[in-house]
């Protein structure tokens, strides 16, 4: 047996074992929300990070790969929902932490895209060199 074709298959079965998962704390939580007839934003949060992790799932079962910016944004996300959840009892400095951590992610993805906009404008510009080349 050949090893990649054992690392692919075992990457399959992992994503099928996550989308499952996810899938079953979908329904858990919304039969929650259904059974409390309560709905908060905490909840809507955590139904997002579910929606970006099956997401994520089918971006990589296509792709094979996962880009950077999407556990970004399930960690901001989390990070969000956990600042929510704390409430107004928390500690200032600990929500500070977090709003800049929060921060910095946002960050990280602002500067992942700008390097991927540039990555692209630079390589149609290297194309067009390349093609005036010798004329």
């Amino acid at each position: 047996m050949d090893f990649e074709f054992l690392i692919k298959t075992t990457e399959r079965l992992l994503l099928i074992c996550i989308a499952i998962a996810t899938v079953c704390a979908t329904v858990i939580e919304i039969s929650t929300l259904i059974i409390d007839r309560e709905v908060e934003l905490a909840d809507l949060l955590l139904l997002f990070i579910y929606t970006e992790v099956l997401g994520m799932v089918g971006v990589f079962y296509r792709s094979g790969s996962i880009p950077i910016t999407l556990p970004l944004f399930i960690a901001i996300t989390a990070l969000s929902r956990m600042i929510i959840l704390q409430g107004k009892g928390s500690d200032p400095q600990n929500l500070l932490y977090e709003a800049g951590a929060i921060l910095m992610l946002a960050i990280a993805v602002l500067i992942i895209r700008q390097r991927s906009i540039y990555s692209l404008v630079s390589s149609k510009t290297n194309d067009k060199d390349t093609e005036n080349y010798g004329k």
